[in-house]
């Protein structure tokens, strides 16, 4: 299916400002809106809750000074030079400023148009090119990624992992390289085929058909987590249907401006769930739900396509919302003898994307003996922010220390964390930290509480 070629309809407040913008600033296809950027009242309350300016601590870093860059470039003021690039691509895309601002500025929006902006108008180095080539062309599609599981476990079990991080070499070479092999995985034989039959009736009266996402990165490292949602749902009265034929939901290449690549992916996701007849749509990863929302957005210039993608978007539920929403129905066992204490790990496109803070700890406190934790600066971005911790290390080595040395403060004996990404970063940090301590996704907890398992039987690997 092609996107449309019909020039989009321009509302007046994206119209291009009345000075004339400097030759190499932004094209007339949705820059960020004036509107938008007038409601900014400067007051810095973004500041301190913004990942990039903890670390880097420079105004042009923050929400705020983005912002005024994004006006001078609307204005002519500026063009969008290398320098500027640099201050839009370290934003984590985290939204924390969204949730502080109380003037209710809509930065999501801002920084999502920016971003397209910048893959049109501004060539990359050669070395940017080819890396982003490369997360491109693979983290999107699952198929591809098991292509890669092969040599990926003959490297780790070969013990080259290890001789690679010991030499110190990679980082010298490519830091990007390097923290991309120090997030790698475990590779183990359920990475090589999905877990999760593609019905799976309901347990008992059925509630709800509902449609699950297997995810791209969930769906061949994480298969397990899926597996677990599948016996939740089941457990709780939903029928669940599982399409083989589905990808990705576009969450990578949405969130760095990757346009034609996000539509695509997000047609083909609508189509494939449209013809499943399901009630909903859920989604157990927190970054891929925020996207699935914003499908709308993504293909508002497609006519063929944009009342069918806001439908899309209204039947999507992150798993916690959606079993929050309708209520648990299995009963619930204590995972120890006595009590569980476990630290919940807000992901960003969770709590600031989808709003999403209360129900995943109202869940996790339904089961017998479980306590939570509260972490000092429990919304702060943890480094991951999709590839951002590919693309830039350094901020996101920085900020994964300071998640991971918060949560561990808590004294907490495990971690929940509701997103692939921020599992990873946790887990590399907790590595290089020496703490030995389990993470687990929620819905991993959840069932593991229905079946009546220990949560020894969970954890004895991790």
């Amino acid at each position: 299916m092609q996107t449309s070629e019909t020039s989009p309809s321009v509302a007046p407040s994206s119209l291009a400002p009345a000075s004339p913008p400097c030759a190499d600033g932004f094209d007339a296809l949705h820059p960020p809106s004036p509107d938008l950027i007038n409601a900014c009242v400067h007051c810095g309350f973004c500041l301190t809750t913004c990942p990039s300016y903890r670390v880097i601590g420079k105004e042009m870093d923050s929400p705020r000074g983005r912002i005024y860059l994004m006006d001078a470039i609307n204005q002519g003021e500026a063009p969008l030079s290398p320098a500027s690039v640099q201050h839009f691509d370290s934003c984590l895309g985290c939204l924390a400023c969204t949730t502080a601002c109380p003037s209710g500025v809509q930065y999501d929006q801002l920084i999502a148009a920016v971003r397209p902006q910048v893959q049109r108008n501004h060539p990359r180095t050669l070395p940017e090119t080819l890396l982003r080539a490369l997360i491109f062309n693979l983290f999107p599609y699952p198929n591809r990624l098991r292509l890669t599981a092969g040599p990926l476990y003959l490297y780790q079990k070969l013990g080259l992992s290890k001789l690679v991080q010991q030499t110190g070499l990679l980082p010298k070479i490519s830091p990007n390289l390097a923290a991309m092999e120090s997030l790698l995985p475990s590779v183990t034989a359920d990475s090589f085929r999905d877990l999760v039959p593609e019905v799976i009736p309901a347990a008992g009266e059925k509630r709800y058909r509902v449609g699950m996402l297997l995810g791209c990165v969930q769906r061949v490292f994480f298969s397990d987590v899926n597996a677990a949602t599948a016996r939740v749902l089941s457990a709780n009265g939903c029928e669940v249907v599982v399409p083989r034929n589905q990808g990705c939901c576009a969450a990578l290449p949405a969130h760095q401006g990757e346009s034609a690549q996000a539509e695509t992916l997000a047609r083909q996701m609508i189509d494939i769930f449209e013809a499943a007849q399901v009630d909903y749509v859920v989604i157990n990863a927190a970054g891929c739900g925020h996207t699935l929302k914003e499908y709308g957005h993504i293909l508002q210039d497609d006519p063929a396509y944009r009342n069918r993608a806001q439908t899309f978007s209204a039947q999507v539920r992150d798993i916690n919302e959606f079993l929050a929403e309708i209520g648990l129905t299995a009963p619930l066992h204590p995972l120890t003898e006595g009590e569980l204490p476990i630290v919940f790990q807000d992901a960003c496109h969770l709590i600031h994307g989808q709003k999403i803070s209360l129900q995943p700890r109202q869940l996790l406190r339904q089961i017998p003996g479980v306590t939570l934790r509260e972490p000092v600066d429990a919304a702060l971005c943890c480094g991951s922010a999709g590839v951002y911790n590919m693309l830039q290390p350094q901020v996101a080595e920085e900020l994964g220390q300071m998640k991971v040395t918060n949560l561990v403060n808590t004294g907490a004996q495990l971690i929940a964390s509701p997103n692939p990404g921020c599992s990873l970063q946790i887990q590399k940090h907790l590595a290089h930290q020496g703490h030995r301590m389990p993470l687990v996704h929620p819905i991993e907890l959840l069932d593991a509480s229905i079946q009546q398992k220990p949560l020894t039987d969970l954890t004895k690997n991790r």
